[in-house]
């Protein structure tokens, strides 16, 4: 069975045992492969597993999935882990078995995490528009390798609400921040991304300004407007 399709279906039944109706998508299947970067020799390495480049996402603006693999060179304590996590809105927020918190802004257990939308509104509560760093809303997080010097982290996140609009084209945009304060540790992701270049958006030429230490991978997709 490939892989990937093998590690979502363990992590399905750890949420049906942690009593949340959260999932993960079977695979990123079709769609030319996301903008990944160059930097080979990063010390974190980013692949976007979902959505893929090209993809009709959702309904309404809502139940799409961000699910991630992140590879950190230098292990968990270069992450900043600091836990497992199953989590998710309302009820379920900060919660046994794997409690985590579920907002906007850095994200409490991979706190170097940047993920963006290029239509992230702003008239919600917690929210500043394209800029809002995504992080700390993802759901569901666990280890899927890791070896003496390194580790590979998955990253998941159903979208419950239409945060970045509706039947409309976007990009997301994902990166790990670099260790700017020099502690060993990758956990100096802003809550909020300026519009460091003053461009009006807020991309990954931002995310260079501020400084990465993983590849920055960009994926333009588009949400559906429309119910089932």
């Amino acid at each position: 069975m490939n892989t990937t399709i093998t590690r979502l279906a363990i992590a399905a039944g750890v949420l049906v045992a942690g009593a949340i109706a959260t999932t993960i998508p079977a695979s990123a299947i079709g769609g030319a492969a996301a903008d990944t970067g160059n930097p080979n020799d990063s010390p974190v390495h980013v692949d976007v597993l979902a959505p893929s480049r090209g993809d009709h996402a959702g309904l309404d603006g809502a139940g799409w999935f961000v699910d991630l693999s992140l590879e950190y060179h230098d292990g968990l304590a270069a992450a900043g882990f600091s836990a497992l996590q199953l989590t998710g809105p309302a009820a379920h927020n900060d919660i046994d078995p794997f409690p985590g918190t579920f907002s906007t802004g850095a994200d409490d257990r991979l706190p170097g995490l940047v993920v963006l939308t290029s239509t992230t509104s702003s008239t919600r509560p917690g929210f500043s528009g394209p800029g809002t760093n995504l992080a700390n809303l993802f759901n569901l997080t666990g280890i899927t390798d890791r070896s003496e010097g390194a580790a590979e982290i998955w990253d998941a996140w159903l979208v419950g609400a239409p945060i970045a609009g509706e039947d409309v084209d976007t990009v997301l945009t994902v990166a790990v921040i670099d260790d700017l304060d020099g502690n060993g540790v990758f956990d100096d992701a802003p809550a909020v991304v300026p519009d460091a270049n003053q461009d009006g958006a807020v991309d990954k030429h931002d995310l260079q300004q501020i400084g990465v230490a993983s590849n920055i991978v960009t994926v333009p997709f588009r949400l559906n407007g429309d119910s089932a």
